[in-house]
Order: C-alpha cells, then sequence, then structure tokens
C-alpha cells in the first residue's frame, strides 16, 4: 500500500480524535464556559449537522478542482476549525466553530476514499479505503482516551491544540506524499448528481441509514449498560471502550479484505454479524467477562460494514463518485442520529436498560433485509451490475499517463 494511504489516516484519526473526544470532555467545557452538560451536548449536534451540511456543498463546489487540492484545503479547514474551537472565548463562539470543523468531514472521507482507491491496484481497493478508515478506528483506541484524560488535567483546550498540532500535520503529510489526483474531466454538479439515478446507490444509503443505526443504539448508551447491568466502574468503563476501539479497528481491515473478494456476502454477513451480536449482548452484559468480549464483537462486525459499503458505493456511483461517496458520511450521522433516538425511547418506555441492544438488533437486521434486496435486484437480468469499471475510478497506469 502506498505511503499516500498514511497520510489520509492521518487526517483521519485527527478527525475521529475531534468528533468523539468531545463527549468525554463535556464536563470540562461546560465548567470552563458556565453552561450545563446538557447544554454542552449541542457541541456534538452542531459537529454532526455540519457533516450533514458540508457534505454535499463542499463536495460540489470542489467538484471541479484538482483532487489532492480538495484533500489539501478540506484538511486545512478541519485543522482552523478546531484552532477556533481551541480559542473560542464563549459558548456560542464555540458551538459555532464545532459547526465549522464538522464541515469538511463528510467531503474528506469521500474524496479521501475514492483517492485511496484510485491509488490502489483494481483488486486491492477495498482494502485501500479500509487503510484510511483505520485513521477513525484507531482514533477510538488511542485519540479519544488521550485527549479526554489530558483534558481532564489540563483542560480541554489543551486538548483541542493537539488536535490542531495532529491536523496540521496530516494535511502537510497529504501536500507531500499524495500524488496529483487530477478530477474527472466531466466534473461539475450536474454530473455528480447523475450517480443518484441509480436505484443501486439507493439502497447502499438506505442500508446504512438503517442498519448502521442498530450500531449507534447500543453505542449511545454502553456506558449506562456496562455500569448498571455489567456492574463495571466508572474507571473500567474507558477500557472496555478502548476493546470496543479495537474491535473497530479489526473489524474495519476483516471488512476490507471481504468486500475485495465478495463485496456482496461481506456486506450481509457483517449486517446479519451485527444483529446477533447486539441481540447476545442484552444477554452477556450480565456478566463483566462475556459484556466486555460482546462489546469487541460489536464494534468488529459494525466496522466491517464501513469498507464494504463505501466500496459498494463507489461502485454503483460510477463515474461520478465523490459526492456519493461523502453522501455516505451524511447517511452515517442520520444513523447516528435514529438510533441514539431509538435507543433513548426504548429506555424511556421503561423496557430495561438492555433494551437499546435490542432496538440495535433490529435496525441491523432491517440492515441486513435492504442489502438482501438489494443483491437479490443486482442479480437480475438487465439490472445495474459491475465493478468499479476502467474510468468509474482510474487504474494506477492512468493516473500516471495523467501526471
Amino acid at each position: 500500500m502506498p505511503l499516500a494511504l498514511v497520510a489520509l489516516a492521518i487526517t483521519a484519526f485527527a478527525i475521529g480524535t475531534t468528533e468523539f473526544a468531545a463527549m468525554g470532555l463535556l464536563p470540562q467545557v461546560a465548567d470552563g464556559l458556565h453552561v450545563s452538560i446538557p447544554q454542552a451536548g449541542w457541541l456534538i449536534s452542531m459537529y454532526a449537522l455540519g457533516v450533514v451540511i458540508g457534505a454535499p456543498l463542499l463536495t460540489a463546489a470542489a467538484a471541479r478542482l484538482p483532487r489532492k487540492a480538495v484533500l489539501i484545503g478540506l484538511a486545512g479547514l478541519f485543522t482552523v476549525g478546531n484552532l477556533l474551537c481551541a480559542i473560542a472565548p464563549n459558548f456560542a463562539l464555540l458551538a459555532a466553530a464545532r459547526l465549522i470543523t464538522g464541515l469538511p468531514h463528510g467531503a474528506f472521507f469521500g474524496a479521501g476514499a475514492v483517492a485511496a482507491a484510485e491509488l490502489a491496484a483494481p483488486h486491492l481497493r477495498a482494502r485501500a479505503v479500509s487503510v484510511m478508515f483505520s485513521g477513525l478506528t484507531v482514533a477510538n483506541i488511542l485519540g479519544v482516551p488521550a485527549a479526554t484524560l489530558l483534558g481532564q488535567h489540563l483542560g480541554w483546550r489543551a486538548a483541542m491544540l493537539v488536535v490542531v498540532g495532529i491536523g496540521a500535520f496530516g494535511t502537510l503529510a497529504i501536500a507531500r506524499l499524495v500524488p496529483p489526483l487530477p478530477s474527472h474531466p466531466q466534473a461539475g454538479l450536474r454530473h455528480e448528481l447523475s450517480a443518484f439515478r441509480s436505484g443501486q446507490l439507493w439502497l447502499a444509503l438506505g442500508t446504512v441509514v438503517f442498519g448502521c443505526a442498530g450500531l449507534f443504539a447500543c453505542y449511545s448508551y454502553i456506558t449506562p449498560m456496562l455500569t448498571e447491568v455489567s456492574g463495571f466502574g466508572t474507571g473500567s468503563v474507558t477500557l472496555v471502550l478502548a476493546l470496543f476501539g479495537v474491535g473497530m479497528t479489526v473489524g474495519n481491515v476483516v471488512g476490507g479484505y471481504a468486500a475485495d473478494r465478495a463485496l456482496r456476502p461481506a456486506i450481509c454477513a457483517a449486517f446479519l454479524l451485527m444483529a446477533l451480536a447486539l441481540a447476545a449482548f442484552s444477554v452477556t452484559a450480565r456478566a463483566q467477562w462475556s459484556a466486555a468480549l460482546t462489546v469487541v464483537l460489536i464494534g468488529l462486525f459494525g466496522f466491517a460494514t464501513v469498507p464494504t459499503v463505501q466500496t459498494l458505493v463507489l461502485e454503483k456511483a460510477r463515474r461520478a463518485p465523490t459526492l456519493a461517496s461523502a453522501t455516505v458520511q451524511g447517511a452515517f450521522n442520520l444513523a447516528n442520529a435514529q438510533g441514539a433516538f431509538l435507543g433513548g425511547l426504548a429506555l424511556s418506555a421503561g423496557f430495561g436498560w438492555t433494551s437499546p441492544a435490542l432496538v440495535g438488533a433490529g435496525l441491523a437486521g432491517l440492515g441486513f433485509l435492504v442489502a438482501a434486496v438489494s443483491w437479490a435486484v443486482d442479480r437480475r437480468p438487465g439490472s445495474e451490475r459491475g465493478a468499479v469499471v476502467a474510468g468509474a475510478v482510474p487504474h494506477r497506469e492512468q493516473l500516471d499517463a495523467v501526471s
């Protein structure tokens, strides 16, 4: 795998750290800016709103620009957004800065996934995408716990400044290591929107919105489940969440390998196994060792879906993959909001602490059904089929010829 993928993974690590570390730093932010913890929680929503807004708008605006320049610009915007967060004098400006920080998230992963696929040999494209996304998963093992610990001892601004440094390093790495990646000669908003004529693309996005909501329905309430049901102490929960990050990282790699070998079976298997793991957690959560093991499996199967679905979108978007790929990030954020909402409804209705896991199992099962229907439709005569064909994602030889 080329070193350019490492540069993309570094920036993905910074993005993952700043997205998820905010959850652990809410008490420090609330105390430092004299707001309530629920009000500080709006910072998470502002970031997600930035992702949903920025993914289509920034991707469309940059459609005709060389892809390397786009990646540098998006990584730079993310870094500047974090700097604004670190120096924000009040809560209102911090919320605005979080919105700015979220804007390049979806567009970066969309353009980055396409770039990663272009940089790899045709039979290694899914694995190349998983390498880039490994930065996001490793952030949950190292970046988020480290940022939380740093914020608790030196303040939340110190944690954000460290992310600024990582983002700046990632931006420089992209500038140095990523080769020229010219835009498609027909690039433009109308051209990118043409990808959404594909019914299979909408099915792929539907798989994300419903199926991945299962992961977030459980993960959003994992801490109270581990403390109230499994009996873990507050300090031990951090270790279990780090194990969840390990499962995510392994699942991301396994999903990439599986997608390169058999894409459709890999997608269906990932959602089915995630549904089974979530259902099992409603039982295994009652013992600490089995709870910790199941949390690893949930992370593994949950993130095995990421490179598989991302690769499917690249395949079905064909000659206009960038906007569609960025839209996947919006779909993941919708899944996040939907899963957390439905899991919370189950808790509010009095169904017990493990009810979010059962809600998640149902949603993951629904994702499996959508994926299975999509596969069946794809196998019908005359349907949209095929791998990422020449022109959809250029071969390395084509890139060398252009550059």
